[in-house]
């Protein structure tokens, strides 16, 4: 009995420690589960995923009443609405900021310039929380907006493929010496947020004129116009707009294409689009899906590029964007059979140093219509100029070289030289670890100039003058070099 008894006492320990770690377990659990923790955000989707943050007007001056009754019911009404039309979409994700809804206006020097506060962080099926915050905000302080939207800097967890856009709702102008403008710039320089959309509840027009710069600007003077405007920001917010790119000749027509164009954000300069211009079997550039939202530098890239700043794209419509990029082609060759294995020209536009371009010969590449300067990188090189015209391929033709070797007696300093009108053009400078060197070079008269490296004087200089021929070769051999300078 009394070993039953202790095997029982060892059995019912053994359950009780079993029964506390499943109980702090649990608990641990819980209390992870509670825990909120701010993560990237992927996506699976090549679409982006529209996140919008709701920032909200809960200042004192909430509580003015338009004829249906007052301003801080009439806008929690009709924005929970939207957000439940907004919950069902995958593709939206939605978070709620409020300012001025925290702590009373006392005076104007004693007012809480910094209330403001994430009510509800990005989240899936988070509807319902939004409303609830909504509904319970009591309008109280004063209006920070310029602070508010630096914080809201920071409710936007990093994300790869994401649209991040604010909804600023308000009744009154920056009541704390901030400069939204100034904020809402630099936010969108630094590609956090897309320009924003700002709806004014009644604003008086002075008033208005301080949102423009801050984000697209809407005027709710009544519930209607709340209703409607809120409706159409919404729509813009999630509008994809079309748009087509017109590459005009020089007579103006849109015949230009097979290029690329990249869209950057105009603030950022963050890269957002690359597409390669087509036209389509109507003979109708191709058309463009683009998000209407702030303005964008467009970069054709043809030869020389084409940049177009400030693109405001409307949305809703067929967006038509028209490029001034007239192109000719330019066809380098070879005359006769050429012993160059790879034969290059630089091109730059006329009168300037900065390459524009390194062509292979017997290539044809497109350029911008206009004059150029062409540096062909043979030996010696050879310059020209030429005028690209319109959808014409401008040939140019440089002679067949000939074969040149050298034959040195001892490794030295020996030097080619271009001998033209009675004056010499360093072109090439051998190998001071070489005596035997073939050179492809052009048509012409050249001088070899050399002197063994055990020399240490001067009048051992040699000379030898040589002409190299069209498809020819001529040998500059050690017995050859026997002129003296």
């Amino acid at each position: 009995m009394l070993f039953r008894s202790n095997k029982l006492i060892k059995i019912s320990r053994v359950i009780g420690i079993f029964c506390i770690m499943s109980l702090l377990l649990t608990l641990s659990l819980r209390t992870f589960a509670q825990i909120k923790v701010k993560r990237p955000i992927t996506t699976s989707s090549d679409e982006p995923l529209t996140r919008i943050l709701f920032v909200f007007d809960g200042s004192q001056s909430m509580y003015g009443r338009w004829k249906t009754g007052m301003k801080i019911k009439i806008a929690q009404r009709l924005l929970g609405e939207v957000i439940d039309s907004l919950s069902t979409r995958p593709d939206i994700m939605m978070a709620f900021r409020a300012y001025g809804h925290q702590s009373p206006v006392i005076s104007r020097e004693q007012r809480d310039c910094e209330d403001t506060k994430l009510e509800v962080p990005f989240g899936t099926g988070n509807a319902a929380f939004i409303r609830k915050k909504l509904e319970a905000i009591i309008p109280k302080g004063t209006t920070p907006i310029a602070y508010s939207l630096g914080q809201a800097a920071n409710d936007f967890p990093p994300c790869d493929n994401c649209r991040n856009i604010i909804i600023l709702i308000t009744d009154g102008i920056e009541e704390c010496d901030g400069d939204p403008c100034a904020v809402s710039w630099a936010l969108q320089k630094k590609g956090i947020i897309l320009k924003p959309f700002v709806i004014g509840m009644g604003l008086d027009e002075e008033l208005m004129k301080q949102f423009e710069c801050v984000g697209n600007f809407y005027d709710a003077s009544n519930e209607a116009a709340f209703k409607n405007v809120l409706n159409i920001v919404i729509s813009q917010a999630m509008n994809s707009t079309s748009v087509q790119v017109n590459l005009l000749d020089q007579s103006g027509e849109p015949t230009e294409t097979d290029v690329n164009m990249t869209f950057y954000e105009q603030f950022s300069g963050a890269m957002k689009y690359n597409y390669i211009h087509t036209i389509n079997h109507r003979g109708n550039p191709d058309t463009l899906m683009i998000d209407p939202l702030g303005k964008y530098k467009m970069v054709v890239h043809t030869i020389p590029p084409v940049t177009l700043d400030s693109i405001e794209i409307t949305p809703g419509i067929h967006n038509v964007i028209a490029v001034h990029a007239p192109q000719g082609q330019l066809f380098l060759k070879v005359q006769g059979r050429s012993d160059y294995k790879k034969l290059q020209c630089i091109i730059r536009e006329h009168g300037s140093m900065q390459t524009l371009n390194v062509q292979d010969f017997n290539t044809t590449t497109r350029y911008i219509v206009g004059k150029y300067d062409l540096e062909v990188l043979s030996l010696p090189r050879l310059n020209f100029s030429i005028d690209i015209k319109q959808s014409h391929t401008n040939t140019v033709h440089i002679p067949q070289p000939g074969i040149a070797s050298i034959l040195l007696m001892t490794k030295g300093q020996a030097d080619i030289f271009l001998e033209k009108d009675n004056k010499l053009e360093l072109i090439y400078t051998l190998s001071p670890l070489s005596v035997r060197e073939t050179l492809v070079l052009q048509p012409g008269h050249y001088r070899l100039i050399y002197k063994p490296a055990n020399s240490r004087q001067s009048l051992y200089t040699l000379q030898k003058k040589f002409k190299v021929t069209s498809g020819s070769s001529t040998q500059i051999g050690r017995a050859s070099c026997r002129e003296r300078g």
